[in-house]
Parts: structure tokens; sequence; C-alpha cells
């Protein structure tokens, strides 16, 4: 792609990202502010950040020198820019300093410079909706810090000109990042497909299911996310966090699996923001406590265990009974439970009080287990109000047996629940992206590409549910839907067609459009 005359209005965090990245690549950069000193510090911050790229042997001092001489610091935001190819606004999310920005612009550049906001919860339609020409505009939305996140949302509004997304697209590619076509919804697509995490999480904790920590230890070990989603609250920022739910949940018109909690608003209006302010889900600084150790793994690793499947149709009650037989477990076998022997129940998207019910179990020593394969050394074990607490330290000792010879596994101790931990969270990031693509937002590809990039998941959403398979992903949510009745929970018809036809989630599928083709 040629390089282009790019103006960036906004000297910010995100204008300052913006400009460095687009220098780099060898456009041409007007940065301008109407506060002229952001300018300035702006500028400084993005020679800094050549400057070091240049120490750490990222870049040449050449290359560093070249892109500082296409940084422009302009003065008036306002000037005329007969050459200015493309204009990208990222001042303060605000509808009508966004519309009063692009207004001005629009008075005094050509009528063939594209307009493109940074957006990241404003409705692009309603921005160019102001404009004498709301065809020219559309959304450029980064992510913070736009150098290092590789990942950019083009969004198109509903009379954005056709040609203007896949110049956008190319702009970006060309400049080393990812493009996805996102539809101009609430939350676009990242913050959105984000929800199935953080919505989850907090709906576990109002449950009290686990506390923080121990979701975030199972998010982390089980699932293998980067970060769990407490701690990622508190890295976001929870005012930010809460304010985007409540937009996208009141943008799809209070949506069921979108639902927000009602443990955030007071957190909010306290200030426990997260790092920022100090505290958040968890204490930061110098004076905050280290965090809380795990409570050591006691009790007898010999007790005989008796492992009863939860459907028959699975085979995780085998899959378990080979791991600990393996460790050296002693697993007994056979159809009546022996007197005294912890009974352990794969559970998948039922809860352990069902099993002990449907089954006659001794509710006592019965307890649950998650089948879900760890991404670290992790076990998490399910109890009911009814269990013996010395049983339970005897189950949590066996299930820390390792088979491999490798440390023993960290066992999480939660609260009896549909599904487990895990699950729920998994259920919930599939489900969502799910609903995504059955509207089409965006596609089943860029979905996945989005989140791996912008959210920093070990695989995409779609792609995870494919590793579990769709008619067990299907069997999860039916199973969470008839146990706990919560319409959070539903099957979406992107599943629920899938399993039924054999097909991945990630298969974009036949469309009636394509049966129209030549």
């Amino acid at each position: 792609m040629t390089t282009m005359r790019i103006r960036i209005v906004g000297a910010g965090a995100m204008g300052r990202g913006i400009a460095q990245w687009a220098a780099v690549a060898g456009h041409t950069v007007e940065l301008c502010d109407v506060r002229a000193e952001a300018v300035a510090e702006a500028a400084a911050f993005v020679r800094s950040m050549l400057e070091r790229a240049v120490r750490k042997g990222r870049m040449t001092a050449e290359e560093a020198a070249g892109a500082l001489e296409r940084l422009v610091a302009l003065d008036d935001p306002w000037a005329a820019g007969p050459d200015v190819e493309l204009v990208i606004e990222a001042v303060r999310e605000d509808l009508a300093t966004k519309t009063e920005v692009f207004g001005r612009l629009e008075a005094v550049l050509p009528a063939s410079a594209v307009f493109a906001t940074n957006t990241s919860s404003l409705s692009v339609t309603r921005i160019a909706a102001a404009l004498k020409d709301p065809t020219r505009l559309a959304g450029l939305h980064f992510f913070n810090p736009v150098p290092l996140m590789r990942i950019v949302e083009v969004v198109p509004g509903a009379a954005t000109r056709p040609g203007i997304p896949p110049l956008l697209t190319a702009l970006v590619e060309s400049c080393g990042h990812r493009a996805v076509t996102v539809a101009d919804t609430p939350g676009f697509l990242v913050n959105h497909a984000g929800r199935g995490l953080v919505t989850e999480a907090l709906a576990l904790l109002e449950e009290t299911v686990a506390d923080p920590a121990d979701i975030d230890r199972v998010a982390r070990d089980v699932l293998g996310l980067r970060m769990g989603p407490f701690e990622l609250m508190d890295l976001t920022g929870l005012d930010v966090t809460a304010a985007v739910i409540d937009s996208i949940w009141d943008g799809f018109r209070h949506e069921d699996r979108l639902r927000p909690s009602y443990l955030t608003p007071n957190r909010v209006a306290a200030g426990l923001h997260g790092r920022k302010t100090g505290r958040g889900w968890f204490p930061y600084g110098p004076e905050a406590a280290a965090p809380a150790s795990e409570a050591p793994v006691t009790g007898d690793r010999d007790r005989p265990v008796h492992i009863v499947a939860a459907s028959p149709a699975t085979d995780d009650a085998v899959a378990l009974r080979e791991a600990l037989s393996a460790a050296g477990a002693t697993v007994v076998t056979g159809a009546d439970v022996p007197a005294g022997a912890l009974v352990l129940v794969p559970v998948w998207g039922t809860t352990v009080a069902s099993a002990v019910a449907a089954h006659g179990l001794p509710a006592g020593r019965t307890f649950g287990v998650d089948p879900l394969p760890p991404a670290g050394r992790r076990r998490v074990l399910a109890v009911t109000p009814a269990v013996e607490a010395a049983a339970a330290r005897d189950a949590r000792a066996v299930l820390a047996r390792a088979s491999d010879g490798g440390e023993p596994f960290a066992v999480s101790v939660v609260r009896d629940t549909a599904g487990s931990v895990a699950q729920r969270l998994l259920a919930s990031i599939v489900s969502v992206s799910a609903s995504i693509a059955e509207r089409a937002l965006a596609t089943p590809g860029d979905i996945d590409l989005a989140v791996t990039t912008g959210l920093g998941y070990p695989v995409g959403p779609l792609a995870w549910g494919d590793r579990i398979g769709a008619a067990r992903m299907l069997e999860l949510h039916r199973a969470l839907h008839a146990t706990t009745g919560d319409p959070r929970h539903r099957p979406t018809r992107w599943v629920t067609e899938r399993a039924a036809l054999g097909l991945a989630l990630t298969d974009p599928g036949t469309s009636p459009a394509d049966c129209l083709e030549a």
C-alpha cells in the first residue's frame, strides 16, 4: 500500500500510540490536540519509545530518525490540510465531543479525506450522522498500547461507503497489525466477546461458589488463561469494566447471557477500581499484604475412592479412574460403594447434589470433580453443604496425586454448582462468541483472531469449543440451562445447529446468499 498523510486528532495515550504506529510504518502523521502541551508531551513520548526500541535492537537509529521526521506536530487541529487522506480521531469517549471534532474537520479538509473514529463504545453510525457526508466515516478501533496490541477493529457504520472498510483493512495490515471487520454494535467484537469471561466470573462470585483468588487460579491453571478474570478487571479498572458491561447489556436490550452483576456498582462507587486506586478485588502497592497462600494439602492420600459416572454417555469417569490409578491411588470398583470410601463424581453441567440424589450416594463423602483436562497442574473439587470436612481433606489429598512423577496437583475446593467453575467460564466464553457468530456481527475466523490477539486467550472461543466438540458443548449448555433454569445458559442456535449437522463451530457454513451465486 502507498504511504498516506494521516491527521490524528487527540494526543493522549491512544493518539500518541497510533501516531507512533503509523509513522514507523512509513506514513506522514500530523499529530494535533486542542492542548498544545499535549502534542509536545506526545511527541516526546514517541521519541522515547523509538529510542528505547533502538537500544533493544528492534529498529535501527536511521529507522527511528525517519519515523520522527514523519511525525509532524500540528498547532491547530482545524488547520487546512489539502493533502490529508485520512483522519483518525482519538479524543475522549463522548458523543458530542466527537461529533463536534468531525464537524469542524469536515469544514476544512477535502471531501476525499476518509474519517475514522477510534471510539471503543459509541455508535459509529451516530457519530457519522452529524456529518454532511456520513458515508465518509467508519470506526477504526485500536487497543492500548497500540504498537504492541496487534489487532484493530474496522467498523463500518450504517452509511459508510463500501470502499472504506477494505481501504482501512489494507492500511492496518500493511502496517503490521491484523484487521477484523465488525458490525457497528455495542462493544464491537473484542469487548463484546470478553463479556463471556467476566460476567460469568461475577455470577460465580455472587453465588459464593469460590472467592476471586480461587476463580482466578482455576481460570489460569485449568483453562490456561494468562490472567484470571478478577486480576484482569483490576488491571483494566473496574470502573471501565463495569461501564462496558452495562453499555453492552443495555445496547443488546438486556440479553440474558450478558447480564451484569449487582456486585460491581458499590465497588465502583467506593473507588475500588483496581491497580490504579491501590485496591480492587485485591490490594496493591507497597503497603498491600502479600497474597494469601493456598492451604496446604493434608489428609489421607491413600484413602480408597470410588468413581461414579454422572452421565453414562461420557468417558469422564474412566479417564479419572485411570489417572488416579496411575498415580497410585486406591481406586475401588464395583456397583456398590464400599463403606468409608470417598465417592468422586465427574460432573458435566450438573451438580454433585443431583448425583447424590439420583444414585443414592453417601452425601457426607461424595464430591464433584471437574473432568476438563487442566492446562496446568490444578484439579477442582466441588463440595456440597452435606460433606464431612475430614472426608473433603482426604479427597483433596487423593486428587493432588500425580501420575507422571512431576509436582503434585494443586486442588481448589469450591462450592457445588452446575458444571463447576471452569466449565461455566468456558461455556460462557463459547456461548457469547457463538451468539456473535449467529448474528453475523463478525465471521468465525475474525472472532477467534480478535479474541486471541486482543484478549490473549490461548485459543479462540469457537476453536476452543471445537476442541471440546460441538455435541459435547451442546450437552454442557443444555445441562447448565436445565440444572439452573437460568436463561443465561440457554444453548445458542450456532452450537445447536452445528452439533446436529456435524459442523465445526468455526465453520461459517453455507448461507442463503451462497446458494444464489452463479
